[in-house]
């Protein structure tokens, strides 16, 4: 220790031998490092899995915000639609929401979220965004029953808007069809033709959409042509709709509506 101290070859000697000590010391503090890299490896395996858990949790929460998103969005553009529909048109409007299908296969009924306490009668039109849908049949103090137009026991007086020639549509049982009854062989109908109310009969005010014009047919033997319409509500997609509180005509008291074997005469 003197000699390393105070003499200068020593330190040559210390160096040298310190290379030699290296591996020893490298294999002496091997169990210590391997421990620690074995702690923080368990460590981040286990801060991986909780954080990849948490991710998954996050993401399903997010896809479930965005699926309400997607049907809000939805909601608005309907409701957006509906407010367009409503500022142009001249009568009182009362904008309610459906909450319920009548499971009949045989009828076409819906209810509504309005009722008396809101102001609706037996007899009131309804429409949505594209045109009209029904009239009111039922009336409860806060729900209603609606008859679809589609429906094979409702009619309708209509005209053609392109002419005015005037027919009767009725509901054929089926959401996507409809069918003018008694028209003359002759009549000025054509294809893609659209049908308004023509406001006869006092039920519905006039110039609301109901359809457009889908076939017409012509049979030789028969003084009436068989003319079919598409309806321009969406009657199978509308959750919001309108209640028309019609300021140009007193409505009647019973729903206009033609009974089953006329629609079983109708070609």
């Amino acid at each position: 220790m003197i000699c390393d101290k105070y003499m200068e070859p020593t330190k040559d000697v210390r160096s040298a031998l310190g290379y030699l000590v290296l591996p020893v010391q490298w294999v002496s503090s091997l169990p210590g490092q391997l421990g620690v890299w074995a702690g923080e490896s368990a460590m981040s395996h286990a801060s991986l899995l909780e954080e990849n858990n948490r991710l998954r949790l996050e993401s399903l929460v997010l896809k479930q915000k965005v699926q309400q998103m997607i049907s809000i969005r939805t909601e608005n553009h309907q409701l957006r639609e509906l407010l367009n529909t409503s500022e142009q048109l001249d009568d009182k409007i009362l904008v309610a929401e459906l909450i319920g299908v009548d499971p009949d296969p045989y009828t076409h009924h819906i209810i509504l979220n309005k009722g008396q306490q809101h102001g609706v009668f037996v007899g009131q039109p309804i429409l949505d965004s594209q045109g009209l849908m029904g009239q009111v049949i039922e009336v409860l103090p806060y729900t209603s029953r609606v008859l679809l137009v589609a429906d094979n026991n409702h009619a309708i007086p209509v005209q053609v808007n392109r002419n005015g020639v005037r027919a009767i549509a009725v509901g054929s049982g089926k959401l996507d069809e409809l069918i003018l009854i008694y028209v003359p062989d002759t009549a000025d109908i054509k294809v893609g033709d659209q049908l308004v109310s023509s406001g006869l009969g006092g039920r519905y005010p006039k110039g609301y959409p109901l359809g457009e014009i889908s076939q017409v047919s012509h049979d030789p033997g028969e003084p009436f042509a068989i003319v079919k319409a598409t309806p321009a509500a969406s009657l199978d997609r509308s959750r919001h709709v309108l209640l028309v509180f019609s300021m140009g005509s007193q409505l009647p008291k019973t729903p206009l509506i033609v009974e089953p074997s006329q629609t079983e005469e109708a070609p």
